[in-house]
């Protein structure tokens, strides 16, 4: 095996990752590798916002992961894409720029992080963004790296979504990222001139050029080398041989909350008794890791509509189809602009307590009611998704010898309250569907369908259809009690020395909101730990 040592190796080229070796790469006199499973960004389908939709399920671009049947869901099994590219998860999700509720930091506070309140994050978030939309200082940032933006050429329906939101009663919000999340608006976007700004784009691509940085692509983890209780390097499998990466100083998995549960487990670290019933020997019983899992579950209601002022394939559209790629490659506007989820908001149910309890994601064209990623015709769609589940379920190895192959279990709706906000989420965004403004591209309601009324019949039709909107966290919790994976602190590893977890895996508890910009800050922050700043 070819043996490389470095000063630190960054695993995971995504939101998190990008930022921690940019950061420690600053230093000159340091080696820095960034790991990561995936290959290039370069591709026009990453590039331009609109081709998300072919990132989806294509190996090259995402792990293609699907959880183990759920049994409250009908014993389902549920898609979990995840970004297996520079970039991460950042180069195929929707780009929404989203932090959170400062009560979600504060929780975390209160849960034994100190360090981590909004009073701590909210810097933090300053530092990282360029915000492009003169929105207030005291929130945003002006001198990072992280572009950030409305988008270019939003569809009439998005306009019209966040007028009827105010029809049915939610306030219009400029910005959610300011003082309170309430309400309905269109949605900021880490977005260059119209094309995606991943945190590879922001964090990495401009600093390729330092000479002791090494950008390791399709370079997959196999585990993590440990001696004598500290961390020493990797193994690694790279241009189809295997290889030991070996460090000085410090390994920090940033490679999500799937992954980097996955390659501590590999490595003998996490629940001692499980780990020994598939094969693989104890290195230090660590129960938490794998466990705590919490994503964002969601259900949808989608629209057929005749009018082609909603995105949509069909004849009538073919001039605006035909015209798109001159618009975008010329003006940046048209079609190719979109993100699909322009607009949205949050929302309270009648469950909530205080805070707003679910995230609206409007799509301005039409959301198949057989589950296809492209569907002939027009309309549109509103995903409403549970902001902080109370579900929580968990991440294991499979037994099959690869140490590579994990098991997603959600446990969906394995708390009765998340069924409940779920159902009443959908009866909101009934709510503002039928509001005036819709009126004149209004169509059948597909599903859940007309004849679907009750709370019962929602729920049934929840259990057959609901998905996650992909915000996996919590798999490498830090806190202080007996389940917490790493120190709050400083991000450590319990009981290992020079290994480090900084991802959403690292969250307590879930945000409310999208997790992309909280990954990225939790990078910077491990960062300045590390550095002592």
């Amino acid at each position: 095996m070819e043996a490389v040592e470095f000063d630190y190796i960054v695993v995971g080229a995504g939101s998190a990752g990008c930022v921690v070796a940019n950061r420690l790469s600053a230093d000159p006199s340091v080696k820095v590798c960034l790991v990561e499973a995936g290959g290039s960004d370069n591709s026009l389908r990453v590039k331009v916002p609109a081709g998300i939709l072919s990132l989806y399920g294509d190996p090259n671009y995402d792990y293609c992961f699907v959880g183990v049947p759920q049994p409250h869901l009908n014993n389902r099994s549920i898609p979990v894409n995840r970004g297996k590219a520079l970039g991460g998860s950042s180069s195929i999700n929707s780009m929404v720029y989203i932090r959170g509720a400062a009560e979600d930091y504060d929780e975390w506070a209160g849960l034994g992080c100190a360090g981590w309140a909004y009073r701590d994050v909210l810097p933090v978030f300053r530092k990282l963004e360029r915000n492009l939309l003169g929105q207030d200082p005291r929130y945003h940032g002006s001198d990072g790296e992280l572009l950030v933006d409305n988008p270019r050429d939003p569809n009439v329906l998005s306009a019209m979504f966040v007028k009827a939101g105010e029809n049915a009663g939610l306030p219009a919000n400029p910005d959610f990222n300011a003082e309170s999340q309430f309400g309905v608006g269109i949605y900021n976007v880490t977005q260059d001139r119209g094309q995606r700004f991943s945190s590879f784009r922001a964090f990495m691509r401009p600093v390729l050029h330092r000479r002791n940085l090494t950008l390791l692509s399709e370079c997959e983890v196999i585990d993590v080398m440990l001696a004598e209780g500290r961390a020493t390097g990797l193994r690694v499998l790279h241009d189809g041989q295997q290889k030991t990466l070996s460090v000085s100083g410090e390994i920090v998995l940033s490679a999500g909350a799937i992954n980097s549960p996955r390659v501590l487990m590999a490595s003998g670290i996490g629940p001692a008794a499980e780990l020994q019933g598939i094969g693989i020997t104890p290195v230090l019983d660590l129960p938490g890791v794998g466990k705590n899992l919490q994503d964002h579950v969601d259900g949808m209601i989608t629209v057929r509509s005749r009018s082609t002022r909603t995105l949509g394939l069909s004849i009538a559209n073919l001039p605006r189809i035909a015209a798109a790629p001159l618009q975008y490659f010329a003006r940046r506007k048209g079609m190719l602009t979109t993100n699909y989820v322009e607009a949205g908001g949050f929302a309270k149910t009648r469950h909530a307590n205080g805070l707003p309890d679910i995230q609206f994601h409007f799509v301005p064209g039409y959301r198949s009611h057989r589950g296809r990623l492209i569907e002939y015709g027009h309309g549109y769609a509103i995903h409403t998704c549970v902001l902080r589940p109370k579900s929580v379920g968990e991440i294991r190895l499979s037994r099959d010898d690869s140490r590579r192959d994990v098991l997603i279990d959600h446990r969906f709706f394995t708390h009765e309250d998340d069924a409940m906000v779920l159902v009443e989420g959908i009866k909101i965004g009934r709510r503002i569907f039928a509001s005036p403004e819709f009126d004149a591209v209004r169509g059948k309601e597909m599903l859940p369908g007309k004849d679907v009324r009750s709370d019962d019949e929602i729920l049934a039709y929840l259990r057959a259809e609901a998905l996650t909107v992909y915000h996996p966290v919590g798999t490498c919790k830090m806190g202080t009690d007996d389940m917490a994976v790493v120190d709050p602190a400083t991000l450590k590893v319990r009981g290992v020395k020079g290994l480090r977890v900084a991802d959403a895996s690292v969250m307590p508890k879930l945000i409310g909101g999208n997790t992309n910009a909280p990954s990225m800050m939790i990078g910077q922050k491990v960062s300045e730990m590390i550095l002592g700043k």
